[in-house]
């Protein structure tokens, strides 16, 4: 079968054989006792659900937990052979380094930038407008926002007509400034990676904060005013408290991007000059190196990474629907 056929088959014949699955299991649940329908039903509508987690994220988690413990062409049992390689390696050290970098850089100066952008924003006349321009980089695609920022960060040698955005532009303003060649110097470059993800998400973590800052009451902060509080005691007693499950949701949210970040340093990059990361390393792996047990041994440490701070977040959102 043709691609345009397994297309249209997807596209048709998923929704009707959903559709009648439910059908034909709501006739027959209707034969049985009310007690039994009330206790079945709710498993005959999450079953179509559960089955796809199963076959597209259970079944191939284990899969890729069973590779990694296998050579190259996955045929030869190595056990944990590929884990151990890894663990001594400078390469991967050096990956997780800049990941770390990652982690730290990007996640904080996007969600500080978010805040300060939704706080001096709201309620303004001119909010719409500013969101809006902060938030347009998020129709970008990465790749596009890599191939992008590679002409900002373009480089020629001191005296020839400098082609990047950057460096044209400081050898303007800049008296004695030297083009730089921003890809390659180790750690701007990777400093200068992260600035294109920081150019990406603060719109997302600027929409996300000012809907938290549009649920704070008006009563809590008119009070804070009556006793005496200024604008900088509010923010910091009053504003920042009431949106701080917010605030830690983006951060995670930032977090694991930023773990798995990937398009922005390949397109760039392609991990070299010192700025490779798990993501990318893991795609040299399996589609340079031909070798799947060390690619899928990096998927799990990826996997291992993440975990936790998903588990934080499903803590966190259980904590306040408590509260609530």
């Amino acid at each position: 079968m043709d691609r345009l056929g397994l297309a249209l088959l997807a596209i048709v014949g998923v929704p009707l054989v959903t559709c009648g699955y439910l059908v034909v299991g709501e006739r027959l649940l209707n034969e049985l006792p009310p007690r039994v329908q009330r206790a079945i039903r709710p498993w005959l509508w999450l079953a179509p659900a559960i089955a796809l987690l199963g076959v597209f994220l259970v079944y191939p988690t284990i899969e890729t937990i069973r590779v990694s413990l296998y050579g190259p062409s996955s045929q030869h049992f190595v056990g944990l052979a590929n884990y151990s390689y890894l663990a001594s390696d400078a390469g991967l050290r050096l990956t997780i380094r800049n990941n770390l970098l990652w982690i730290v850089v990007f996640t904080a100066v996007t969600v500080a930038l978010g805040l300060i952008i939704a706080v001096l924003t709201d309620r303004r006349r001119y909010e719409n407008f500013a969101k809006a321009v902060v938030f347009l980089p998020m129709a970008v695609s990465f790749v596009g926002a890599g191939v992008i920022w590679k002409f900002v960060y373009d480089y020629q040698p001191a005296g020839a007509g400098q082609t990047g955005l950057l460096n044209a532009g400081l050898l303007a303003t800049v008296p004695g400034f030297s083009p730089r060649a921003w890809l390659i110097l180790d750690p701007i470059n990777n400093l200068a990676l992260i600035a294109v993800g920081v150019w990406v998400w603060t719109g997302f973590c600027t929409v996300i904060l000012s809907a938290a800052l549009k649920g704070l009451s008006r009563e809590v902060l008119e009070a804070a005013k009556v006793d005496g509080a200024n604008a900088w005691q509010i923010f910091l007693l009053v504003t920042l408290p009431c949106i701080a499950p917010t605030i830690a949701v983006v951060t995670t949210t930032m977090v694991i991007f930023s773990l798995k970040a990937f398009d922005i340093v390949y397109v760039m990059t392609s991990g070299n000059f010192n700025t490779d990361v798990l993501a990318n390393r893991m795609y040299t792996e399996m589609f340079t190196n031909d070798n799947f047990g060390r690619a899928a041994a990096i998927a799990v440490i990826l996997l291992v990474a993440i975990v936790p701070v998903m588990a934080i977040n499903v803590r966190r959102f259980r904590r306040q629907e408590e509260q609530n």
